[in-house]
């Protein structure tokens, strides 16, 4: 569980910098192209993978909001085999937007109900 949890926490900084820079179009670009790679997995693999993003973001200096923490979930979980989605979505009143990342259609680091609460703007 550590080595999972260093993995996220590495995940984090790999996107600090476009947060810092607010370069949402290279961060977009960067987990658009983050393969899935070949593995076999299984729900007990997403399981310890958000939960160690969840300890990650808790342990890092700076505040993670839901872009960062997606999108650190969604490529680390591809990185393990899992055809991860980081979805991102608003509503228009009052405008709020979110993201959360997806696995075969089920929300998988958030609350299950987070996709009927916010119209999908983007799937990567």
């Amino acid at each position: 569980m550590l080595f999972l949890v260093l993995q996220a926490y590495g995940m984090l900084i790999r996107f600090d910098p476009n947060f810092a820079r607010k370069d949402f179009a290279l961060f977009y670009r960067k987990v658009r192209k983050y393969r899935v790679r070949t593995n076999p997995w299984s729900t007990t693999v997403v399981d310890g993978i958000c939960s160690a993003v969840d300890i990650a973001c808790i342990c890092y200096p700076k505040q993670v909001l839901c872009l960062q923490r997606s999108a650190a979930a969604a490529c680390l979980l591809r990185q393990y085999g899992v055809p991860a989605q980081m979805i991102i979505g608003a509503q228009p009143i009052p405008f709020k937007a979110h993201a959360w990342v997806e696995v075969d259609g089920g929300v998988v680091n958030d609350k299950s109900y987070v996709g009927e609460m916010y119209r999908v703007l983007d799937r990567c």
